[in-house]
């Protein structure tokens, strides 16, 4: 068959909290954002895309992710010098049906009909050049309106995946060829999932998907209406915000909360599923990291301060302080500055539930981490008491603060690295290294980097409110709408 060459527009989905590898993934800057492959320095998002370049018709993405996480998706593709056509932001998350409405939406405001490719921000893929290969040929099958989704090719009789039962086997090795779907399968328990990866029609279910914009919309507007309706109304209502999109809340909650696979994929006669077998994970847990990383002769990765004696097939990580291990086996141990985890590796998909507990009990450690991102740099809480909280500032070259006000904390700075130039009530001074300064309560203050190096200093704040809502900002240069420094 003919290829075609359309336009290829990647749809990123960003707005997963993926608890499972807590504490190095947390709802404040969950696993998509961090470098989690040992072969390279990129994040999972920036290898979701980068690993597209070259790819036939590729366009710059479309890119979906919440409102607490927008700054830190614009900073990393910033990172990589590419432009997205269009961020835009969940008011709340609703699965998978209604983000990618919303794109399909955008994309054909964008495109007379691209295809889009859907794709989650947080898969890791070896056999880069295979998967373009695939995707190259699946462009055929998507441009004659076809629904394709990415079947994976079992290596395990893998419990925590969805799978796909393809109406024929695949074709000889090789040869790349869609299949129709006959049905998808639910997570099976262990005895199912045996009998599937005995049969060639059945592959795991990726959440990959390739298809003409116009071709979701109508497979939409046929078994899902009221999702595309509410959709349609949250895009036409939208505000642009900086780089963002920001969807109509109101119109965008109506939205049933429901994944693209049943809301469509289970229902339409259009599904064909193309096998893969590229060296895919979804990194849905410490064990499946662990599987993934280059480790010694004893089975162990190590990364960080850590010293393991007749220790074998471990995960050992540290972020800062010294990890021995002595003859444990099979263990996951991940160190953080507020957080310790130790785990059986075959334990390692409960951790999820462990973060629920944490957030039920209130355990601020369950969401957020000491490090906090914001668009001018970022913050860590290093210690705190009762009526006082120490940070550390970090602020990025030419970046500022918002003009800023608080009623119920004062703040002592101490530059630690770089210079500063500080507003206080309209008056404006230059501080360098080991100087300060105070800001009283009341006061009308910013923070800025003039200069080309990174900022660090020390904030001491006291007072009898410590939280980030006491905050009054008068001006801000990146459009941020809710009191949050």
């Amino acid at each position: 068959m003919e290829i075609t060459h359309s336009s290829i527009i990647p749809v990123i989905l960003s707005g997963g909290s993926g608890t499972r590898l807590w504490p190095l993934s947390r709802e404040s800057y969950p696993k998509q954002f961090l470098s989690l492959d040992s072969r390279t320095k990129k994040t999972l998002l920036q290898s979701t895309y980068e690993r597209l370049l070259g790819l036939e018709g590729l366009e710059q993405p479309i890119l979906i992710c919440n409102e607490d996480h927008r700054f830190i998706v614009a900073e990393q593709f910033r990172e990589l010098n590419t432009t997205p056509q269009a961020i835009i932001l969940e008011p709340e998350g609703r699965n998978t049906a209604p983000a990618i409405a919303v794109a399909a939406l955008q994309a054909i405001s964008l495109d007379k009909d691209p295809l889009l490719l859907i794709l989650a921000a947080d898969h890791l893929i070896e056999n880069i050049n295979e998967f373009k290969r695939v995707i190259q040929s699946a462009k055929t099958y998507a441009n004659q309106g076809r629904l394709v989704t990415f079947g994976i090719i079992p290596t395990c009789a893998e419990t925590g995946y969805g799978y796909i039962e393809a109406k024929d086997s695949p074709g000889h090795e090789g040869q790349i060829t869609g299949l129709e779907i006959n049905k998808f399968i639910e997570k099976p328990n262990k005895d199912m999932a045996e009998k599937l990866i005995k049969d060639s029609r059945y592959t795991w279910n990726s959440g990959m998907f390739l298809f003409k914009a116009s071709s979701i919309i109508k497979e939409l507007e046929k078994f899902s209406p009221e999702i595309i309706n509410y959709c349609k109304i949250a895009i036409e209502k939208d505000v642009v915000d900086l780089d963002f999109l920001r969807l109509e809340p109101n119109s965008f909650k109506k939205c049933p909360k429901i994944s693209l696979d049943i809301a469509v994929m289970e229902k339409t006669k259009l599904g064909t599923v193309l096998p893969l077998n590229v060296g895919w994970s979804d990194i849905g847990s410490w064990k499946s990291l662990w599987d993934i990383s280059k480790k010694n002769n004893d089975g162990n990765y190590i990364n960080g301060r850590v010293i393991a004696e007749k220790s074998k097939n471990c995960f050992l990580k540290s972020e800062q302080r010294l990890i021995i291990g002595i003859g444990i086996e099979n263990l996951i141990v991940v160190d953080t500055n507020d957080a310790i985890l130790v785990a059986s590796k075959d334990q390692s998909q409960n951790v999820g539930k462990i973060v629920k507990r944490l957030s039920s009990s209130e355990f601020p450690e369950g969401k957020v981490h000491r490090k906090i991102y914001r668009p001018w740099g970022n913050y860590t809480t290093v210690v705190e008491g009762n009526r006082w909280l120490v940070k550390l500032i970090e602020v990025k070259p030419k970046a500022s603060l918002s003009l800023q006000m608080h009623n119920h904390r004062a703040e002592h700075w101490v530059v630690v690295n770089g210079t500063a130039l500080i507003e206080k009530d309209g008056e404006k001074q230059l501080l360098s290294e080991n100087e300060s300064t105070f800001i009283p309560l009341g006061c009308k203050h910013r923070l800025s980097n003039p200069g080309r190096l990174k900022l660090e200093l020390i904030e001491v704040q006291s007072g009898t409110y410590l939280d980030e809502e006491d905050i009054i900002r008068f001006e801000d240069s990146y459009g941020r709408i809710k009191n949050i420094s």
